[in-house]
């Protein structure tokens, strides 16, 4: 910020702080924020909100160096406490899954399956339908926003050594319900496809790497006794009973990673005397799957294999088709914990959905050509990195970050043409600092005008610095001041099927997390903790 009257503008640093150069992103005002959604080596998620309490904002994606952003994805959900409903699904490389907040007011899930190079809606589970006056039918899940406001106990769960699994909440319909009773849904090739698992809210953990699932239902007023696993990613579901006086349900643990058999389930059992006695029990599933697997336990699959997709084609994404060994949904044996994930890749040729659309080009609706803003024609688009004057001269295409595609499509881009750019004196502490100025609204694309100053006006902007140092000085010491506003919520006998089309409720509570103040306090009572083999 230059003073508490203007708007902030993004920095990024490559070389651990030596030099910042300024992010082509609109600029927030002192009622907007930015958040780092997610991040790596190779690019960057980020939420600019928009004015106002609107509850929503623009997703960007970045480029390798953090600088030039390109719109991802409008009207992202991100509610007044900062909390985004936005998921890296980890066990499928370039998965996202995120909430958005449509015009109507309602909240839908859509997902990106090319590191928010597009998105789309979640399919309709197959085994569960939807009321019969809707006309749009999909699947959403809930997000943080959800499990902040009591409607769901956990968010979406995945792990990069369970490949393609994930759990979550969620219910059919034409967008997010906190009305209707929420489910669990699993996945088993990275959101592609989902099935309807178990009815109401649960809190569940991954073991063995995705070659066991276990459940226990959230129940707010109930006392439980029971907990529910799966060998086969959720397709049956089995009970086992792990203690014969039932309690209040607290929490489910279970040592971090997947790689673990066994799991606690810790909760609180009433007393005669009124106290509460707190009770932990661990269930190690070690000796119920005794066997360890082998080689015929395991099959070979293709990611992001769809049959829509041609046959040359299908499983790229990103640039490369990735096979994986993993184990069968029938095999009943132990991955253990010195299993490793094992996959191949291969390229594949490139095309134009392996490019973005470069700084001042745009994708018209369902084209996959990029063509230049109307706003941008005949302007010169420049930016100052590290005392250089870069002018973008391009076809309008960029590949996407991390994208390993070879050959193929290939736009031809012009060389760039690099000169010395006019900077401030050496005495500044901002000398290494980039010197982009841009101005825009958060709903117009980003036009970027090159402000270098001239030899003519290198004494006032010695002052200039001098003054910024005194005020980098001031701005230390004082606290940022951030103001948010609430979102308001919208309105066999051993074996469970997954089929949710004929079974019925057994928790018609909404789970609310309770506060560990109002547990605890003045909480005298006694711990016992018992651990329990299967056999």
């Amino acid at each position: 910020m230059e003073d508490s009257r203007s708007p902030r503008v993004m920095y990024f640093s490559s070389d651990q702080g030596k030099t910042f150069s300024q992010a082509l992103l609109p600029s927030a005002s002192t009622e907007q924020f930015y958040s780092i959604l997610d991040g790596d080596e190779d690019m960057l998620f980020m939420h600019v909100d928009n004015p106002g309490d609107t509850y929503f904002g623009t997703m960007y994606t970045s480029d390798d160096r953090g600088i030039l952003f390109s719109k991802s994805l409008e009207r992202h959900l991100f509610d007044g406490h900062r909390k985004s409903d936005f998921t890296n699904i980890t066990s499928l490389r370039g998965v996202y899954l995120t909430n958005k907040l449509d015009v109507d007011g309602r909240i839908r899930s859509v997902i990106s399956f090319n590191r928010g190079g597009a998105w789309r809606q979640l399919d309709k589970p197959e085994n569960v339908d939807c009321e019969a006056h809707v006309k749009k039918c999909n699947l959403h899940i809930h997000g943080e926003h959800s499990r902040k406001n009591g409607i769901v106990p956990m968010v979406a769960l995945s792990d990069a050594t369970a490949v393609g699994l994930v759990i979550a909440h969620g219910s059919v319909g034409d967008s997010l319900s906190s009305s209707q009773h929420p489910d669990v849904f699993v996945s088993s090739d990275g959101g592609y496809s989902w099935k309807g698992t178990l009815k109401g809210p649960h809190l569940y953990s991954i073991l063995d790497s995705g070659g066991l699932i276990v459940a226990v239902e959230a129940q707010h007023s109930g006392q439980v006794k029971t907990i529910k696993f799966s060998t086969d990613e959720g397709q049956c579901w089995k009970l086992y009973n792990f203690t014969e006086q039932p309690f209040f349900f607290a929490g489910l643990a279970s040592e971090p990673g997947t790689k673990a058999m066994s799991v606690s389930v810790w909760g609180f059992r009433p007393e005669d005397d009124g106290q509460p006695m707190w009770v932990a029990v661990t269930i190690d599933f070690q000796s119920l799957i005794t066997r360890e697997c082998s080689k015929k336990d395991y099959e070979v699959w293709l990611a992001h294999s769809t049959e829509e997709k041609d046959p040359g084609t299908n499983g790229c994404v990103l640039g490369a088709k990735e096979t994986y060994r993993r184990l069968k949904k029938e095999s009943v044996c132990r991955n253990g914990r010195n299993y490793v994930v094992k996959k191949k890749q291969s390229p594949c040729l490139c095309t134009r959905e392996d490019y973005i659309c470069d700084y001042g080009f745009y994708r018209h609706v369902n084209t996959s050509e990029c063509v230049k803003q109307p706003d941008a024609t005949n302007k010169t688009m420049e930016m100052c990195l590290n005392g250089q004057e870069d002018e973008l001269l391009t076809t309008g295409y960029r590949k996407v970050a991390s994208d390993r595609c070879e050959g193929g499509f290939a736009p031809r881009l012009s060389a760039q043409t690099v000169r010395p750019c006019a900077t401030p004196s050496t005495s500044s502490p901002l000398t290494s600092t980039s010197y982009v100025s841009h101005f825009d609204t958060p709903e117009e694309r980003l036009v970027l005008i090159l402000v270098c100053a001239g030899a003519a006006v290198i004494v006032l902007t010695a002052v200039i610095s001098a003054a910024l140092v005194v005020r980098r000085m001031v701005y230390r010491t004082r606290e940022p001041e951030y103001r948010f506003s609430n979102l308001r919520s919208q309105d066999d006998s051993s074996c469970i099927t997954a089929d949710l089309l004929s079974t019925t409720s057994s928790n018609g509570t909404v789970y609310q997390q309770e506060s560990d103040n109002l547990i605890l306090q003045d909480f005298t009572g006694s711990v016992t903790h018992s651990s329990i083999s299967l056999t």
